[in-house]
Order: structure tokens, then sequence, then C-alpha cells
């Protein structure tokens, strides 16, 4: 498993256009892939849960991906989200 944490810079936060990216890009991976924000964690090939998380400006989140192929999956991932949030 791989974790990175990561806060978010963008002034929307989270909203249905990079979280539908997101999901879009987390489903070319087999592994698991999750953000965690405080208590809660989303999976993040679901985007009603992903939405749910209610990621705004400043928040800290955590992203763990597990699997066959999580280092190919968390450096995009991980690229996506430093660049869009």
């Amino acid at each position: 498993m791989i974790e990175h944490s990561y806060k978010i810079t963008d002034p929307n936060g989270m909203h249905a256009v990079p979280a539908g990216l997101l999901v879009n890009l987390a489903g070319n991976y087999q592994s698991d892939i999750s953000i965690e924000k405080g208590q809660r964690t989303a999976n993040i090939k679901q985007i009603i849960n992903l939405m749910n998380l209610a990621i705004k400006h400043g928040d800290e989140i955590t992203i763990r991906v597990d699997g066959i192929d999580e280092k190919d999956a968390m450096e995009k991932v991980f690229s996506f989200i430093k660049e869009n949030l």
C-alpha cells in the first residue's frame, strides 16, 4: 500500500468536474484507491462517495492505493490531484 497526503489549494475544492475526471482516471486501475478526509474514507471509483466527503479548500486529504498497479495508479492520481485541486 502507498499513501500520500495533500492539502487542497483550489478555492472551489472538489466539485463535480474534477471529481468526475478523477473517477474516470481511477477506473483505469485494478488497485483499490481511496481518499480519506478526517474520519471519513471514500472509494475514488464511486463519485457519490467521493462527493459526500465535501472536500473544500484547505482540507487535508490522504490518498491510499493498494493493489497490483499501485505505483502507476498513485503516480497518475496524485499528479491529477496536485494539478487540479
